[in-house]
């Protein structure tokens, strides 16, 4: 078994002989299988079968990582790095455009001041 913070220490070149070797293996037990190996490299199978998709992930999260560090100073993100939400949400004014106000607006408010009320008792 294969311990995932151990995989995240290595490079990436490491990483990918990994892989090759737990495929290797894996073609091997799967030989076994088909001419009747023991039981217990059987049961091994469903073991490096793990290990490959801990490897894959390891892989996968290292590239998302680094290109979200070379897309942080951009102006815009790839699809697949941006935040998931829902399509109404993404769909949505921004809190500037939502904000804005139009000419007829600023002046309305400039030239006619809010009504200040007092209460008689």
């Amino acid at each position: 078994r294969i311990k995932v913070h151990e995989l995240r220490n290595k490079s990436k070149t490491e990483l990918l002989s990994q892989l090759k070797d737990l495929k290797a293996e894996l073609a091997l037990l799967r030989v076994a299988k088909v001419t009747g190996g023991a039981p217990n490299k059987l049961s091994k199978i469903k073991v490096v079968r793990l290990s490959i998709a801990q490897v894959l992930t390891v892989i996968s999260q290292k590239q998302k990582s680094a290109l979200r560090e070379a897309y942080k100073k951009k102006k815009f993100l790839p699809l697949d790095l941006r935040p998931k939400k829902t399509r109404a949400i993404r769909r949505r004014l921004t809190k500037h455009q939502a904000s804005l106000k139009t000419q007829r607006e600023k002046k309305k408010e400039m030239y006619i001041p809010l009504r200040k009320y007092a209460i008689k008792v």
